[in-house]
């Protein structure tokens, strides 16, 4: 069950179109996953509507529907008319096929190779331009990253399976966000590991000295 979504104030500039991009996504790509936050946001669509016509006069219908069409147009309308929601696009690792949500199926093309790192852990990077810096990774059973904080902002949704980091326990469709007040340490152990995608807009900073020493995660975040 999904227990962690974006903000209410997140969600209502989803639907007003002023998120920054990787927000965007991050927020889209949770919303093809959760009906709670797509109806939240279907609902604030709806309210943006109605205050554009009770603040401007329509002449015509012409007019009026023109503006509708550019209301309906905002990025979060995008999810809305992804429901219900379709999985047909999927990515493959280790024999293993995980179906994707609606919006992270456009950056399938963009995805490079999976790489075996240590702590049973895999990494294929997602081009997102200079949007930031972004990453599918898969922890399998027993699999863990060494504790770390974040100078920046990290944006993980849970695409299949579960995981925890010392703060909370998370599972399929949970959207999280960590920023430099909070220090974590995901591990999963669920038989079936954990998928996720997240994205960094700062260098991770380790707790551990031993992480520090051999740090095989500089790439795992960065490239």
């Amino acid at each position: 069950m999904i227990k962690f979504h974006p903000s209410p104030e997140q969600l209502s500039q989803f639907a007003e179109g002023t998120l920054y991009a990787v927000e965007s996504i991050m927020v889209s790509a949770h919303c093809d996953m959760c009906e709670r936050c797509q109806k939240r946001v279907a609902a604030e669509t709806e309210r943006l509507a109605e205050d554009v016509l009770e603040t401007q006069k329509i002449e015509h219908h012409y007019e009026f529907d023109t503006m509708l069409a550019g209301i309906t147009q905002l990025p979060a309308a995008e999810s809305i008319r992804a429901l219900p929601v379709e999985r047909t696009q999927a990515i493959e690792l280790d024999g293993r096929t995980f179906p994707l949500p609606r919006t992270l199926q456009r950056l399938a093309d963009k995805t490079g190779n999976w790489s075996s790192l240590v702590g049973r852990l895999w990494q294929a990077p997602v081009d997102l331009g200079n949007q930031g810096v972004a990453n599918f990774i898969y922890m399998e059973k027993g699999g863990s990253v060494p504790e770390h904080t974040h100078r920046g902002t990290e944006f993980t949704l849970v695409i299949n399976g579960e995981f925890s980091d010392g703060l909370n326990a998370y599972d399929s469709g949970d959207f999280i966000f960590m920023d430099g007040e909070k220090t974590h340490a995901p591990r999963s152990d669920a038989p079936e590991g954990c998928l996720v995608f997240s994205i960094v807009d700062q260098p991770l900073h380790f707790t551990s000295g031993l992480a520090r020493l051999i740090n095989p995660f500089s790439h795992l975040f960065f490239r």
